[in-house]
């Protein structure tokens, strides 16, 4: 089950125009830096990208789940956008990714985040949830399908 405050409709993008995976994690950076006041974007950018370095986080059929543990993080936050065409993500697929669902987690929060990382890749597997998140056209719409994804995973 995702923490209270995990992710809101302000942390949500529809049909943002990004070109590259570097945009992309920029753009997430920007709205998770809006949760955490001791954050600034350059900060999670920096954390997302070092993260990337490691290996992408692209995990196939145009989706892709950037993270970081970072020590200013008090509690597990999120944002999520969806591009209006795909980018080079480095996916295991080698598939463009056209929606990431970016988290941040307390640095020491390791199975916690190891939890959210195996319940967003279960959501995320769903086809018709995926299907679902490419043909909505608002933030509000997005949360709402998230909500339910996410419901329907715990139950």
């Amino acid at each position: 089950m995702f923490p209270e405050g995990f992710l809101d409709e302000g942390r949500i993008g529809v049909d943002i125009e990004a070109t590259s995976k570097k945009k992309v994690l920029e753009e997430l950076g920007r709205r998770l830096a809006q949760a955490t006041p001791a954050l600034t974007q350059d900060m999670v950018f920096d954390a997302l990208l070092e993260r990337e370095r490691l290996g992408s986080t692209g995990l196939g059929k145009g989706i892709a789940l950037p993270h970081a543990r970072m020590p200013q993080v008090a509690k597990a936050v999120a944002a999520f956008v969806k591009l209006t065409h795909g980018v080079d993500f480095d996916a295991l697929d080698n598939h463009p990714v056209d929606l990431a669902f970016a988290m941040l987690v307390p640095e020491q929060a390791t199975e916690e985040h190891l939890q959210l990382l195996a319940q967003l890749a279960k959501m995320f597997s769903d086809t018709e949830f995926t299907r679902a998140l490419r043909e909505a056209d608002s933030s509000d719409q997005l949360l709402q399908l998230i909500r339910h994804q996410e419901a329907a995973t715990n139950r």
